[in-house]
């Protein structure tokens, strides 16, 4: 199956981006009336035949459009801080994203090694693993934000901190029931600090435990994201 990302379609007749039409005709080789599939990004998802094989403006006609494909009851949104290595943090994105994932923030950290990131590198590792994964739902990259700003104002209805402290933390399992949204805080490298710990706790995050090993940050992230999948998948 070849998937193309095309957010801007809307009728039944379309030409594919210069970049996606050189990649259909002159990578992937193929010609009028060849099958092809595109994806908005929006849970759309379209059967197309190609009518217009030209290198930079590839003509499609759809034959058939699936409306919320793939739609899930419950939303994943993992706030995390950003690594020092990017490429970790790159790896977590297309993971998640292949397992399945509605929101991604970096957050700011006091002990944060990385303080500014590429919105639009980290956007294409995302829609590469949509693509790759056969999804039509892209998930939302936020802009990267203080730690305090953000817990103050998300309003999911299962709030969680993963730090490495000791303390009563609950595994996921414990806590959490199928189809609820649910944010879950990953912290940087050196750890959430004390005052951020006792922030999020003040602000109705539930402290978690993921495990008995300490995880690196895109571990823990990838971990949090497919255990909130797996309970929904046994449990559907």
């Amino acid at each position: 199956m070849h998937l193309f990302y095309t957010p801007d379609i809307t009728t039944n007749e379309y030409t594919l981006p210069e970049e996606e039409s050189k990649h259909c005709v002159k990578v992937l080789r193929l010609e009028i009336g060849n099958e092809i599939f595109l994806v908005d990004g929006k849970g759309g998802f379209y059967r197309c035949e190609i009518i217009q094989a030209h290198p930079k403006r590839c003509e499609v006609r759809c034959v058939e459009k699936t409306e919320n494909y793939g739609k899930r009851d419950y939303h994943i949104h993992i706030a995390i801080a950003p690594t020092k290595n990017i490429e970790r943090i790159e790896w977590f994105l297309e993971k998640c994203t292949e397992i399945g994932i509605d929101e991604i923030t970096p957050l700011l950290c006091d002990h944060s090694e990385r303080k500014v990131i590429k919105e639009e590198r980290l956007e294409k590792v995302i829609i590469s693993a949509m693509k790759q994964s056969l999804k039509a739902y892209l998930p939302r990259l936020n802009p990267m934000i203080e730690f305090s700003r953000f817990v103050k104002n998300n309003q999911n209805s299962l709030k969680c901190i993963a730090h490495c402290d000791e303390g009563n933390k609950k595994s996921l399992q414990e806590i959490y029931t199928p189809g609820q949204n649910a944010t879950i805080l990953i912290g940087p490298e050196g750890d959430f600090s004390g005052n951020e710990i006792t922030l999020a706790l003040a602000n109705n995050f539930i402290p978690v435990t993921l495990g008995e090993s300490r995880l690196r940050t895109e571990t823990a992230g990838i971990v949090a994201c497919h255990s909130i999948n797996f309970i929904n998948e046994i449990n559907h």
